[in-house]
């Protein structure tokens, strides 16, 4: 079996739980996934299977949808549910135009510092394991990008608001943690995310969770321009297994090669030579 399945990954479990359950169902070792979820968050989790985790590097980048919720008002240690409360302040009065503008005011690229409860390593260790030990270290900013954000919703409790719900665009490396807190922040009090549900990985989207989509039909599903070339001659073929290149006026790029109108793996071109890159 190799391919991709997309999971809608549930409440309260890890990335690792929805790995080793699907390796029991499937009967196979061989499973990766494409982007992490805490256990908190829900919504996609594109898993490779077999000779298709060899094709993660090709899917690594990729831009992200998230619906998220912001609680105004309180700050926890974790920027989520699962933390303990650090700060109280008011919320003031705020106007649906303004928040409009806050989040507006998030589009683009900017540098964003990781947070502590987070997989993130500093020295070899990983900032969450550091912050269980109450520690706090100093971290590098990395660029980001907010391709799209808007208001979905908001909770007004006595006048004032105490959730907003919204959409966002964003690219790889984007903490919505983080962002939540910074939304709070520019809107005059503290907050963070009370949940979190991710829509879609690139093109893999939730409305396609329980999909398997075959190895070679997975680049095109990305967008990625891969065509089909048969490789009929067994001498060829033999080279190709063996590693060595075949010169080929193919332009440069993925190829899906196939044997007998079977699929067989993907190839790469490259100045007129084609190595393979997976054979299965």
């Amino acid at each position: 079996m190799n391919g991709l399945i997309i999971v809608d990954k549930p409440l309260h479990k890890t990335s690792f739980d929805i790995i080793r359950d699907l390796r029991k169902e499937y009967n196979t070792r061989k499973m990766g996934h494409i982007g992490t979820l805490d256990p908190m968050a829900t919504g996609v989790l594109p898993i490779l299977v077999g000779e298709a985790t060899k094709l993660s590097d090709y899917l690594m980048e990729h831009d992200k949808e998230y619906i998220a919720k912001i609680y105004l008002g309180e700050k926890r240690d974790t920027g989520d549910t699962e933390g303990e409360i650090i700060e109280k302040l008011q919320v003031p009065r705020i106007s649906k135009d303004k928040i409009d503008k806050v989040l507006k005011s998030f589009l683009g690229e900017s540098m964003q510092i990781p947070p502590m409860y987070s997989a993130v390593k500093v020295n070899g260790k990983k900032l969450y394991e550091l912050a269980r030990q109450g520690r706090t270290v100093e971290r590098t900013a990395r660029k980001i990008k907010i391709y799209e954000i808007e208001v979905i919703d908001i909770k007004i409790d006595e006048g004032i608001i105490k959730e907003i719900d919204f959409r966002v665009v964003c690219s790889k490396g984007t903490y919505i943690r983080v962002l939540c807190e910074d939304i709070a922040k520019e809107l005059g009090t503290c907050g963070y995310m009370k949940s979190l549900r991710r829509t879609r990985v690139g093109n893999f989207k939730i409305e396609d969770s329980g999909r398997f989509i075959e190895m070679k039909d997975i680049l095109k599903v990305k967008n990625i321009d891969i065509c089909k070339l048969k490789i009929n001659n067994d001498e060829l073929l033999k080279k190709l297994i063996n590693g060595v290149s075949i010169k080929l006026h193919e332009k440069d790029g993925l190829v899906n090669l196939y044997k007998d109108g079977v699929f067989i793996g993907i190839g790469q071109v490259e100045n007129e030579n084609l190595k393979r890159k997976i054979l299965i």
